[in-house]
């Protein structure tokens, strides 16, 4: 347990996460300063990273070696690769820097007791009693400046946040691939963001969800897609049907023709080239996908399919009643949204409450007997097809139209758009190819000047 852990082997802890994995520093460094860890060796490596950090340079053990004797100071080749192999995982770096902390400040607190004790032996009563007090003082500031941020330090975090985005660095958002869905959210799915995609069984919620991690895969990044419902076998045929236009089920169930087996072959091509990942594993608790998320480079969004499927963290949650069970794995996932600094995008399946109604589109009380997760998302979106409830004479291989509805969005106003959906090849797309169109109808505005221009 890493309550356990001695305070050097702490610190050794977080230097060596920052090694194998250095996008867990800007997390280190909310809860660290360099001054916090006991040893010189370790000091240095620290703040040879940060200094990387800030330079918008790469962080790998040979660039921290360099800047750490371009500063005057030695570092052996072995001592680096030792703290990389004596730490087993990154991902628990935020526990490592706290008991680091911890350790830093009862450190601080037996120098002010034993200077406060010679101080009382031979000094005035008054005056060390309001030395003792403004150190003291002090000292607690300091122990909780973890949790509290000055709103100076706000100001320029929003500053850094702005800048990333005027240069072309961060977006400050990931698109969805879908110019109706970016519409309505306000530009794409916020990074540190999580979304709810929630909708009856069938009603096509995975197709939609793979559709779009795929195009996020191929135009912004890899993206992990956790399913916890279907087997890798059924989210491939639904890939593969989806640029081959053979059916899913005969691609799983059916006998091919040739030239089926070459467009099957072609489209695998294809998805071989596209970086979306997916889990190995039926099961998983956030802690877990959180560690696989940290194992792909560069990822952009992380899908998990679904919700109900998902273990919590802790234990204890796993005998409880749903709706605890439902709100601590809410909370969780929202957490590694904001850990990861990516958007999260999370199935869930809602009950039958909605067919109880007249207009039988989803509304944000059908989330209530789901704990936490109304609150938590920064955006709710409901999936609605009129032919699920009325499917008598509906073609079975034609598109029919598929309502995305966003009846949350923390960070903007709601909307709603119309996409094609096609059932059989598992393929969701745009019924406008004119972006102007989709603007006009969307924001019911006057017709956008001609130099405005969207994605399609």
């Amino acid at each position: 347990m890493t309550a356990d852990l001695r305070p050097l082997d702490a610190e050794a802890a977080v230097v060596g996460s920052i090694l194998i994995d250095p996008r867990c520093l800007p997390a280190v460094e909310q809860l660290l300063r360099p001054e916090d860890l006991a040893l010189e060796i370790n000091r240095v490596i620290y703040r040879a990273a940060l200094s990387l950090r800030r330079g918008e340079r790469p962080i790998d053990p040979v660039l921290i070696q360099e800047e750490v004797e371009r500063q005057g100071a030695k570092l052996e080749t072995a001592y680096l690769l030792g703290l990389m192999d004596n730490t087993p995982t990154a991902q628990n770096v935020e526990a490592y820097a706290k008991i680091t902390r911890r350790h830093s400040l009862r450190r601080a607190l037996d120098k002010l007791c034993d200077g406060a004790k010679q101080a009382a032996a031979s000094g005035e009563p008054g005056e060390v009693l309001a030395g003792l007090a403004r150190d003291a003082v002090e000292l607690q500031r300091e122990g909780v400046t973890d949790d509290l941020i000055r709103p100076d330090e706000a100001l320029m975090a929003f500053y850094n946040h702005r800048d990333a985005v005027d240069q072309g660095k961060s977006k400050g958002c990931v698109s969805t691939g879908y110019r109706d869905i970016d519409l309505i959210l306000g530009g794409g799915m916020l990074s540190s963001g999580m979304y709810i995609l929630a909708a009856r069984p069938g009603m096509g919620k995975t197709t939609l969800a793979l559709n779009i991690a795929d195009r996020v895969a191929e135009r912004t990044g890899p993206v992990l897609f956790i399913s916890l419902e279907m087997d890798v076998e059924q989210l491939v045929a639904k890939r593969v049907a989806r640029l081959s236009g053979i059916p899913a089920n005969r691609l799983l169930m059916g006998k091919l023709s040739e030239q089926e087996y070459a467009k099957m072959a072609q489209a695998a091509g294809k998805l071989e080239q596209v970086p979306l990942y997916i889990n190995r594993k039926p099961g998983a608790t956030v802690e877990q996908i959180e560690a696989l998320a940290r194992r792909v480079p560069g990822l952009a969004l992380v899908v998990v399919d679904y919700v109900g499927k998902v273990s919590p963290n802790e234990s204890s949650y796993r005998n409880s009643d749903r709706y605890n069970y439902m709100t601590e794995v809410s909370g969780d996932l929202k957490t590694m949204a904001r850990s990861l600094r990516l958007p999260v995008l999370v199935l869930c399946q809602l009950n039958r409450a909605s067919e109880g109604q007249k207009d039988k589109r989803p509304q944000l009380s059908n989330l209530r007997d789901t704990g936490a997760l109304e609150q938590d998302a920064d955006g709710v979106i409901f999936l609605y097809r009129e032919a699920y409830y009325n499917p008598e004479g509906r073609p079975l291989y034609e598109p029919e139209p598929m309502e995305v509805i966003l009846e949350k969005n923390r960070h903007g106003p709601t909307g709603s758009c119309e996409l094609a959906f096609s059932m059989a090849v598992s393929k969701v797309t745009a019924i406008s190819n004119d972006p102007r169109e989709a603007a006009r109808k969307y924001f019911q505005t006057e017709p956008l000047p001609e130099q405005t221009k969207l994605e399609v």
